[in-house]
């Protein structure tokens, strides 16, 4: 939800949430106000019965099929930016728990994106990408998709956290 703000712009949202059963399939519901123009908003996602992984993992073996491998990379690359590469480096004000759990989203969301390479495959195909901001990325730089290229960023996240402690 947080990759979609009202189109107002604003990404604040408190919606009251709750689960009901549609045929054969849990559905999670969330619906609420924005408190920027008050506009009625509401998502509704079809759970997977698998049992999800603990956090900070965001899903099981299968790709998602509600956020697609540009918006999870931007997701990774946002967090991971959000920390120095030398622990050294972080400030009086950041915090070291903080940054190690930065950097494990970091890397658990772009384990996400290499989910969608098909087996056999060296790229995330295109008709992955099934929002507007993930097929932007993939256009800008289709390369960044390359299975060696995801596990090459994914080895470099693994030993800043490690050099984290973590």
């Amino acid at each position: 939800m947080d990759l979609h703000p009202c189109r107002c712009g604003n990404l604040d949202f408190e919606p009251a949430h709750w689960l009901e059963l549609n045929g054969e399939h849990l559905v999670a519901r969330y619906e609420g106000t924005c408190p920027g123009c008050g506009t009625k908003r509401s998502f509704e996602f079809v759970l997977d019965p698998e049992i999800p992984p603990l956090p900070p993992a965001f899903g099981g073996d299968r790709p998602s099929q509600i956020i697609d491998p540009g918006q999870f990379l931007y997701v990774s690359q946002q967090l991971a930016s959000a920390v120095p590469a030398d622990p050294a480096e972080l400030g009086p004000d950041e915090d070291l728990w903080e940054a190690k759990e930065l950097l494990r989203t970091a890397i658990a969301a772009l384990e996400e994106v290499l989910k969608f390479i098909p087996e056999g495959a060296d790229r995330v195909p295109e008709e992955a990408f099934t929002s507007p901001e993930g097929w932007l990325i993939y256009q800008r730089e289709p390369g960044r998709f390359r299975r060696r290229r995801l596990e090459a960023v994914l080895a470099a996240y693994r030993r800043i956290l490690q050099a984290y402690g973590g």
